[in-house]
């Protein structure tokens, strides 16, 4: 089979690996039949990642059809349609009792595309398959549902449960990528009063508007401490979203935030950022980190089947599983390409 194999900081390729198979009794195997490409995943190749290692499988977002399950899977079968979480979860160690499962001290966490073999690939081992998966009905398409594996949980929890938005609050989130237009659907949800989008790309603001941003702010062309403090009478936002994962964002987040908000940090980020305490420490500020649990999936998903999320314009471009390279080269370039979600499928 093939699978996309990161060779080191900017070298992948799409070639011959081993098959998938079952390595343990609580594992399946899918066949891959719709997949993505997450920011992670350039993070990675951009060496922001050192963990990974040459020769890695990469990918933690896919949907799929169970192949084979070991002896120690009860909930799966062959041929259920599923979701692969992009966190794997033991169900045993003190995190996975507490629905910590990005935190798992059992062999879980993000491992998939990470510590293991991940997704972008034809086949793909999922291992603690049964607490690990999410079998899909049949009304949810694949490419909605390939966003309920990382983007969806990871904005609402990470981005909107973090930041604790309310009824009634400012909300800046501050990049326009897949993460940070999820955040927008999500936070949509607690009825603020204001959400304040932040990107250099007119492309993406133009998609978080659609999604439900009423403001947004050209970043380098525009002042946000300006526009923040316009909507707010000069405070500030009550929740501050980074969504980026670098340096320069995570520090406008901090000054956008007004005395006594929240700050939620969501990128992913490979370089130190600057936490300007001195201007801080007395600003009752709350700073948040995290990488996703998934807890909120199955939730997530009910929303999805009710019509609760609309997510019909995530997905800008379509490949075949085959055009791997080529999705990529698409999806790191979004200046150019337009790009927000990527989907290749069989």
């Amino acid at each position: 089979m093939k699978g996309l194999v990161y060779g080191g900081p900017g070298v992948r390729s799409w070639t011959e690996i081993p098959d998938a198979r079952i390595q343990d009794p609580r594992d399946a195997v899918i066949r891959v039949d719709a997949v993505t490409i997450c920011g992670t995943d350039l993070h990675i190749l951009g060496g922001d990642v050192p963990e990974v290692a040459s020769g890695r499988v990469l990918g933690h977002e896919a949907v799929g059809t169970v192949v084979d399950v070991g002896g120690g899977v009860a909930g799966l079968t062959p041929g259920d349609r599923v979701v692969a979480s992009c966190i794997s979860a033991c169900g045993i160690c003190r995190y996975c009792r507490e629905g910590v499962y990005g935190q798992c001290r059992g062999g879980g966490g993000w491992i998939l595309g990470h510590l293991v073999d991940g997704v972008q690939a034809e086949y793909a081992r999922i291992p603690f398959a049964d607490l690990s998966t999410y079998k899909l009905p049949e009304q949810v398409s694949d490419e909605a549902a390939v966003l309920l594996a990382d983007i969806l949980p990871t904005s609402y929890e990470v981005g909107v449960l973090n930041g604790q938005v309310r009824p009634g609050d400012t909300v800046v989130i501050v990049g326009a990528g897949p993460i940070g237009l999820a955040a927008v659907v999500t936070a949509r949800l607690f009825s603020p009063a204001h959400i304040v989008v932040v990107d250099k790309a007119e492309s993406r603001l133009q998609a978080a508007k659609m999604f439900g941003a009423d403001t947004t702010v050209v970043a380098g062309a525009e002042d946000p401490m300006s526009v923040v403090q316009a909507l707010t009478g000069g405070l500030g936002a009550d929740v501050a979203m980074e969504a980026v994962g670098t340096p320069q964002t995570f520090e406008l987040c901090a000054t956008l935030v007004r005395p006594g908000g929240r700050v939620a940090n969501i990128g992913v980020h490979g370089k130190p950022a600057t936490l300007h305490l001195e201007d801080l420490w007395i600003r009752d500020v709350t700073i948040t980190t995290g990488l996703v649990d998934t807890s909120s999936t199955p939730k997530l998903l009910a929303m999805l089947v009710a019509g609760q999320l609309d997510l019909g314009h995530m997905v800008t471009h379509r490949f075949g599983l085959e055009e791997f390279m080529a999705a990529y080269d698409v999806f790191a370039d979004p200046a150019h390409s337009g790009a927000l979600k990527v989907v290749l499928s069989r």
